[in-house]
């Protein structure tokens, strides 16, 4: 689970540097002001999550296991891919009934934050010796 929390994280906050660049260069003029609106804020979730999925994937690293951190990396995944997903499909084609499947990704997101805290909590205490060890 370590293994695909960084690759997850790493690879989507390689195509969200991808994708603001794309937005900032490419879609000035093509998309309207609702629709870049809708592309930025996919951007911003995207790049703040694939930074959350890294650190999922160094906790792994650190020792932390368990449900907890399975189910923080899982729905910050899917939450990341359906609420950035559904904007960014938003804004290219105007078809604004997928802005009923944004909240899914955000309540996806909201359980993915939250299962990170239990993990915290639950993890080992601070300063005790870690072992690696891939799940």
């Amino acid at each position: 689970m370590t293994r695909l929390l960084l690759t997850s994280g790493a690879v989507l906050g390689a195509l969200a540097v991808l994708s603001g660049a794309f937005g900032a260069h490419a879609l000035q003029g093509m998309l309207g002001e609702r629709a870049l609106g809708w592309y930025d804020t996919a951007v911003t979730y995207h790049a703040r999550h694939s930074l959350a999925l890294l650190a999922c994937g160094i906790l792994g690293t650190l020792g932390y296991h368990g449900r907890s951190l399975s189910v923080a990396g899982l729905c910050l995944l899917a939450g990341t891919l359906v609420f950035a997903g559904s904007l960014y499909t938003m804004a290219f084609t105007g078809l604004t009934w997928l802005g009923a499947i944004t909240p899914i990704g955000g309540v996806l997101l909201i359980v993915g934050w939250s299962a990170l805290v239990i993990s915290v909590w639950r993890g080992p205490p601070f300063g005790a010796r870690r072992t690696h060890r891939e799940p």
